[in-house]
């Protein structure tokens, strides 16, 4: 199981994340800000718990990828 998380509210809008996993990242056309697809949220962490293993490699390149460090992934 891949656990992705991310601190929506310290997103500066680069877009890195979309363009590297963009079917787990999507912006928002609102605020310009990264929304992490299919997740939930609890004290302005938003979560998306993904049972596909290759989730791993495509989110890990978006967090690496990410210059306010705001996303995690782990395998639990």
């Amino acid at each position: 199981m891949v656990v992705i998380t991310l601190q929506r509210n310290h997103c500066i809008g680069c877009n890195y994340c979309h363009e590297l996993a963009p079917s787990y990242f999507g912006m928002n056309e609102i605020d310009g800000k990264s929304d992490l697809l299919d997740s939930t949220e609890k004290r302005g962490f938003h979560t998306h718990i993904c049972h596909d293993p290759s989730a791993f490699d495509e989110c890990k390149i978006a967090e690496d990828s990410c210059p306010v460090g705001i996303i995690s992934t782990k395998v639990v």
